[in-house]
């Protein structure tokens, strides 16, 4: 039922597994006896062989046996499903500490030496714990090859923690309804040797040399990395926030105080709108379905999101 590749994904998939089969046996065993003496009770109970009624009186044994056995059962079934969860909640003191955070609708993973990627790179056999962040609305972070799943609420703490045994790339994506795009909220889990991560983690040059030097290609980056187009599209196309093409430069109408008044799209319009995002909403479009990127984009990074703005004509 599971793949023997994934047996050793992470520390956790073996409690998870042997929990799901324990229940899993538990319950197929009844649906099949249950089942089973119903269509004999069919059959041996039925009009032709008894056409008058017979009361049939309670049975004490009876009775303590379907009380005695199903409360065993679910208590075993507790066990292997406490068992396999109560280690989830213990983090090692050296586990290795990455911010996750998730909004509509991308992820982004914040390491301590100041490292941002949209994809979760992580060392083998060494325990890493994410903690959680939802900046808008309800997300919930699942790494299936895990067995791993977090609810995430706004202004709680959430964490999750996990030792990869297996290099390779894994899902990650969200499991709770968040909007309209929720379906795109995807990323991967990148699981690297320790020496190629620690590579990867202390080098923190600029990644210059690898963006063309076409115009507005780092302003494309910046907005693939912030998941900005997963609400505005480039190609004219209407979705959760206007589009992009042709944009810079003409006249928007917006709602500002509830009065309707005309804005040319400039950089201080685009920088307001970045930074202030419910002070002028565009006619035909709903007031807080963005947040500020006050705290995660600079003024240079928006200049560049600006220039790959003006190449959409």
């Amino acid at each position: 039922m599971f793949s023997n590749e994934m047996a050793d994904a992470s520390n956790f998939v073996k409690g998870v597994d042997t929990s799901f089969m324990v229940i899993f046996g538990i319950i197929s065993f009844f649906l099949i006896g249950i089942t089973a003496t119903m269509i004999y009770f069919v059959f041996r109970y039925r009009k032709s062989r008894h056409p008058q009624a017979v009361q049939i009186h309670g049975n004490n044994t009876l009775e303590i046996i379907w009380t005695l056995i199903p409360t065993v059962l679910v208590m075993v079934m507790f066990y292997y499903g406490w068992m396999g969860y109560k280690p989830m909640k213990e983090v090692p003191d050296d586990a290795f500490t990455i911010k996750s955070v998730g909004r509509m609708w991308n992820w982004q993973f914040q390491y301590e030496n100041g490292k941002i990627t949209d994809t979760l790179y992580v060392p083998k056999d060494r325990a890493v714990k994410l903690d959680l962040v939802a900046l808008d609305v309800l997300h919930s972070l699942y790494i299936p090859a895990f067995r791993l799943k977090q609810d995430m609420v706004p202004g709680k703490e959430q964490f999750m923690w996990f030792i990869a045994g297996r290099e390779g790339d894994y899902d990650l994506f969200c499991t709770e309804y968040c909007g309209l795009s929720h379906s795109s909220m995807t990323t991967s889990v990148v699981v690297m040797a320790e020496d190629k991560f620690d590579k990867w983690y202390i080098d923190t040059t600029v990644v210059a040399p690898l963006i063309s030097d076409k115009p507005g290609a780092l302003g494309l980056l910046i907005v693939k990395k912030n998941g900005c187009l997963a609400c505005h599209s480039l190609d004219g196309s209407k979705i959760v926030g206007p589009t992009w093409k042709g944009l810079f430069g003409t006249q928007e109408t917006v709602v500002t105080d509830g009065v309707e008044r005309q804005l040319t799209v400039d950089s201080a319009y685009v920088l307001n709108s970045i930074y202030n995002p419910n002070d002028d909403i565009v006619k035909g479009f709903k007031k807080g379905l963005m947040l500020s990127y006050k705290n995660e984009l600079k003024e240079e990074d928006i200049n560049e999101i600006i220039e790959f703005m003006k190449t959409l004509k």
